[in-house]
């Protein structure tokens, strides 16, 4: 039974908020704090950033190389705050520097370069997330949550990082427009690419590099777990809707911005994190993508087989 000073405090505490039947009503709620104008802010450039840069990575069939530089911002933050370093300067070093290593992969036929690769990327994971485990038991004060390293905290933006998150996005967003379409041409057909004098393998670098970038900027909010789902989940369940480019990337953009809103509206009416909702919806996302697929083929191979010459009674 609590002592009566707690009881007295608990009793005295602000109760929680609760979803009205007025959506209107709730939207003004969540407006009127500072806190969540600032989260639903910096959601909105990470959704952007993740979502356009993640349907290049899935299309290129990076998933497991993005996974890693998301899981590597863990050990650098910790590592630059056991050297007394900005955590900022922690997530960009060991991602960028990560980028380059997987990047560093020999370039032979596509098969060959996807599986050497996929071992230098699993090797890099490794050390990583041993070294932050390291660095994690070498600091002797607060690491500043290694939950909130892992997971971030939307609900913490400050004015400082969201002006630094927007205009990384910006940049990240104008190089990734410049390079365009000799990247999706060498992300469809490396091989051919190259063939046509396309080079292949500097596109590939200054990718990885873009998704180091993108990762980095954005991992001090949403952590370097909840990232990597930005990053996958919209851009999959566009790219199982459509296979138009531009399309795809409008979806994978609208995907992500109604999984984060949606996300941090629900959150602020739960007691729950809002990384397990934004996770949830985006995973969910993706499944609608998948039914949505299903019965759009076999529609269509039901309208085939309609109009197969077999299909017709005599």
């Amino acid at each position: 039974m609590p002592s009566p000073l707690v009881a007295s405090l608990l009793a005295a505490a602000p109760s929680a908020p609760a979803l009205s039947a007025n959506p209107v009503t709730d939207a003004r709620e969540l407006f009127a704090y500072p806190f969540m104008v600032a989260a639903l802010e910096a959601g909105t450039v990470v959704a952007v950033l993740a979502a356009a840069i993640g349907w290049v990575m899935v299309l290129r069939r990076q998933s497991f190389a993005g996974h890693t530089l998301a899981v590597v911002g863990f050990p650098g933050a910790a590592g630059a705050t056991l050297l007394g370093l900005p955590i900022a300067a922690g997530y960009f070093g060991a991602c960028i520097l990560s980028a380059l290593v997987i990047a560093g992969v020999p370039r032979g036929r596509a098969g060959t370069t996807r599986g050497a690769e996929s071992a230098v990327t699993g090797a890099v994971q490794a050390f990583a997330l041993a070294s932050g485990v390291l660095f994690v038991n070498l600091y002797r004060g607060f690491l500043n949550g290694v939950d909130a390293l892992l997971f971030g905290s939307f609900l913490g933006v400050t004015a400082s990082q969201l002006l630094i998150l927007a205009a990384v996005a910006v940049g990240a967003l104008a190089v990734l427009a410049f390079l365009w379409r000799p990247l999706l041409f060498s992300s469809v057909d490396p091989d051919v690419a190259a063939a046509r004098g396309v080079p292949v393998a500097s596109l590939s670098v200054a990718f990885l590099v873009l998704v180091a970038v993108a990762v980095a900027a954005a991992s001090e909010i949403t952590g370097s777990l909840l990232v990597f789902a930005l990053l996958v989940m919209p851009a999959a369940a566009a790219q199982r809707l459509t296979a138009r480019p531009g399309l795809g990337l409008l979806l994978a953009v609208v995907i992500a911005l109604a999984v984060t809103w949606a996300g941090l509206g629900i959150a602020y009416f739960s007691i729950y994190p809002s990384g397990f909702f934004l996770t949830s919806f985006g995973f969910a996302a993706y499944l609608v993508a998948v039914g949505v697929r299903s019965v759009s083929e076999g529609r269509g191979r039901r309208a085939r087989a309609t109009r197969a010459p077999g299909s017709l009674s005599t």
